[in-house]
Order: structure tokens, then sequence, then C-alpha cells
């Protein structure tokens, strides 16, 4: 499956205002899903490292992988709480904020990650700003890679999937892919995977390279696709 696997980088916009303001040094706490070892991991803690040398003593970042702090269900509430200050979540988490960034959840729509550039250097622009109404601020896109499908047998043809429970994302778009080729999807949060694919509560799932990698995936899955 030709498809496309983004993080947007976020933060609320009440936060953001505030850092502005703010004279003391200010504590952002930086919450993630995913392994230290992963595109997005290192991102963070890239993100730390030069915010915290070019702003010294201004600024603290606390990064917290692995769903240490918040899990996939959690993590958009707590940036609205602002018990969490940035997030670099998947889009298909922005869901209930915005039906606009759905489009990245739609597979086969890009050629390579070079269109997917073009796109967001344009029209992509104008995503980041459509959550500001919920206090949600779009930062920047990072890239994730594309996504393969993971399962307990190989997948040659559409019907090989039909009758397979696939670990899905919390995306009516992502929801309807899989019921389109008759397999059965599944939301799980991404902590869940790994022990869901072990005791067969799915069959197989859709994720990046890097995170079947850090995951172990391979130790409960056969095949990729």
């Amino acid at each position: 499956m030709l498809k496309l696997s983004r993080a947007l980088l976020c933060a609320a916009t009440l936060f953001t205002a505030g850092l502005a303001q703010a004279a003391d040094p200010i504590v952002i706490k930086f919450a993630h899903v995913v392994a230290e070892n992963t595109p997005k991991g290192q991102g963070a803690l890239l993100f730390k490292t030069l915010a915290e040398e070019r702003l010294p003593g201004k600024v603290k970042v606390e990064v917290y992988p692995n769903s240490s702090l918040f899990g996939d269900g959690k993590e958009m509430e707590a940036l609205l709480l602002g018990d969490v200050q940035m997030l670099a979540p998947s889009l298909a988490k922005f869901e209930h904020y915005t039906k606009q960034v759905q489009i990245y959840d739609l597979p086969f729509l890009f050629n390579d990650l070079a269109a997917v550039d073009r796109f967001q250097a344009a029209q992509g622009k104008q995503l980041l700003t459509s959550m500001q109404d919920k206090n949600i601020l779009g930062l920047a896109y990072w890239h994730n890679g594309l996504k393969q499908l993971s399962a307990n047998k190989a997948l040659h043809e559409p019907k090989d999937a039909r009758g397979l429970k696939f670990r899905v994302q919390a995306s009516s778009v992502l929801e309807e892919q899989f019921k389109a080729i008759r397999a059965n999807p599944r939301k799980m949060s991404f902590a869940e995977v790994y022990q869901g694919l072990q005791t067969g509560t799915v069959n197989g799932t859709e994720n990046t390279w890097s995170n079947y990698e850090s995951q172990k995936v391979n130790e409960v899955q056969k095949y990729f696709t």
C-alpha cells in the first residue's frame, strides 16, 4: 500500500502565545508514542537540543517517548488541557478537529515523497492553521516514510486480506480502506499493537519500517507487504 505516514508537529496556541511573554524559563513537555530511535523520536531530541542551545536559560524541553507520558488515546486531550505543550502525532489523529487533514489518510494519493513535499510547500501550509479555532497550531510536517502492511499471511492481492483483522488508528478513512477489501479494521492504540498481534486480537497492521523495527513487530508477524 503506497500510503503516506506523516507526523504533524503541533502545539497548543495558548502555549505559543504565552512563550513570547514569559520572563522565567519555560518547561516544554514534548510527548510522542514511538521509540527514540525512529525519525520522530530523533526529531524530538534534536528539537530539545536546538531549543535549549538557542534559548539558553529560557527554555527547558522534556521529551517523553514511547507513550511514557500520554498514549494515542489521550495525547490530544492532554495538549488541549495544557498537560503537554507539544506533540508529533500521526495526521490521522486530527479527525475530530478538522476534516481537511484527512486528505493524508487517502491511499495512493502521491507518487512519492517528492510529490508530498511539493503539495505541503503549497496547499499543505494552509492545513497547518486549520485547527487554530480549536487552539491547536501545526508547526511543521515531519516525514515518517511510506506505510507497509504486516500480516500473519502473505498478501499478494487485495482478496488475500479478506477476513483478516487489521489494527488501525482512530480514523474513519483508514477504517473504510480496510472495509473496502473486506478486511476487519480494529482501532487500537500504538502501545497495544505488539500484544494485539501476539495474542491474535489482530492479524495485521499498517505502519512504517522504523516503527516495525523499533517495536520488534517481526517477532509476531511473518509477512510484510
